[in-house]
């Protein structure tokens, strides 16, 4: 009988847990899509500067690209 008490104590808590839990939303953010995701978290996220300084190294040495065949075509 006394198992049976417990358990019903219990489940009361987690009701009272999970009211309290709707009632108080989180302040949690809905994106209508991953990149907008994506973009939220990068504007919130600081890179570190060492990471900084061998990113930018690395696109140094990659080539540039090419001009557009319409600039070429019109001599920009």
């Amino acid at each position: 009988m006394k198992s049976q008490t417990k358990h019903t104590t219990e489940t009361a808590q987690e009701q009272t847990q999970l009211s309290q839990a709707q009632t108080h939303p989180t302040s949690g953010r809905e994106f209508a899509s991953a990149e907008e995701a994506l973009r939220e978290d990068i504007r919130q996220t600081v890179v570190p500067p060492a990471i900084e300084h061998r990113l930018s190294k690395s696109i140094e040495k990659l080539p540039k690209p090419e001009r557009p065949w319409w600039k070429r075509l019109l001599g920009d």
